[in-house]
């Protein structure tokens, strides 16, 4: 099985969240962005913002991937939210969204972020890791699931 190269870490991932909004989506991103990475959580809404009025992030089959470029940020970072259940949000197939990728980028990483965005895309359109992703148990299953390694601090 492939797993996302992309750094994530293991408390960036929620099994079973509940949002009424996109922008209640991209403020619980921020809070998990802010504690895992030291971002400015605000500064992290505002980018996602910034990009979703460029056009709808949810790309279909029910997954989104809000992305941004961030300039306190030396390397692509993950963060994974799993919706209990599904809203709205504007996806090109008209489909509500449950699974939401949120990918942080360098602001000056051009070739980086893209690369990123794009094996993150790829990953998320294979139905039987999309079907796993759905079915975990748990957040530490999901983290699992998405990169292949056991949370060290778990132990």
């Amino acid at each position: 099985m492939k797993y996302l190269s992309v750094h994530m870490d293991a408390a960036a991932v929620t099994a079973s969240a509940t949002a009424l909004s996109k922008q209640e989506i991209f403020t619980a991103l921020a809070k998990k962005a802010s504690q895992c990475y030291g971002l400015n959580a605000e500064m992290v809404v505002d980018r996602l913002n910034d990009r979703e009025a460029l056009g709808s992030t949810g790309f279909g089959g029910s997954v989104a991937i809000p992305h941004a470029r961030i300039k306190e940020l030396d390397q692509c970072v993950g963060l994974f939210i799993r919706l209990k259940q599904s809203i709205g949000f504007d996806a090109h197939d008209g489909q509500d969204v449950d699974l939401i990728f949120g990918l942080l980028s360098p602001e000056q990483g051009s070739a980086d972020h893209l690369k990123a965005l794009a094996e993150v895309s790829r990953f998320l359109r294979d139905e039987s890791i999309v079907a796993k992703l759905r079915g975990a148990a748990s957040e530490d299953a999901l983290y699992v699931l998405l990169t292949g390694q056991q949370d060290q601090q778990a132990a």
